[in-house]
């Protein structure tokens, strides 16, 4: 995922749900997802860049946690998840006496982002081998087949689910159901990897679950 600046920016409250109203969908999309690309050096606890913002940025810990509840495999496009952070934030607005500020150094900057997509010549022609090709992806691939795809495919379902779907739709169907249960946003790609491999082999590995 290549991060592109917006030009956009915010050093209050009021400043971040204003700019929300007007920013490209794809930088929503970035600041909830990106995160899971970068390397990790502050507080995990916090699960998008709007939550770590209200609480390194404006220090206001009840705002970041409400913010960080906010689960976008839970809504159903970037327009209704970008609605879910402004209700939030207006919410916290009309809760206040006045806006709070951050310096211009640690002032929100809106990035946006643009998938980058590369072949990496491993192809599989049928269920059996998703295990072991689920087994040899890297971060990027996992990012890209199980959460990005959501956006991008007719049922916003993951490229595992949508293949086997298409191919076997009623032989696969309890595969998808478990496959549908893996949240990949509370955990890291690392996480998400280890979760898809386990139910791809357990159902797939020795032709069907046990």
């Amino acid at each position: 995922m290549a991060a592109i600046a917006t030009g956009r920016s915010a050093q209050n409250l009021k400043e971040l749900r204003d700019e929300l109203h007007y920013v490209d969908p794809a930088s929503v999309y970035f600041h909830f997802w990106g995160g899971l690309l970068r390397p990790e050096f502050g507080d995990p606890s916090y699960h998008n860049d709007f939550a770590r913002w209200a609480h390194d940025g404006l220090h206001n810990p009840a705002l970041a946690e409400r913010l960080s509840v906010i689960d976008p495999t839970d809504h159903d496009d970037l327009e209704v998840l970008r609605r879910a952070v402004i209700d939030v934030i207006e919410d916290e607005l009309d809760r206040s006496d006045a806006p709070e500020w951050t310096s211009r150094e640690n002032r929100f900057l809106f990035i946006r982002s643009q998938i980058v997509i590369f072949d990496t010549g491993i192809i599989v022609d049928e269920p059996g081998g998703l295990p072991a090709a689920a087994a040899s992806m890297s971060r990027s691939s996992v990012f890209y087949h199980f959460i990005d795809a959501r956006r991008r495919t007719p049922r916003a379902t993951e490229d595992f689910t949508t293949w086997l779907t298409d191919l076997h739709d009623e032989e696969h169907r309890e595969l998808c159901t478990e496959l549908a249960r893996i949240d990949p946003f509370y955990g890291t790609l690392a996480e998400t990897k280890s979760s898809l491999v386990d139910v791809l082999e357990r159902f797939l590995a020795k032709g069907g679950a046990e």
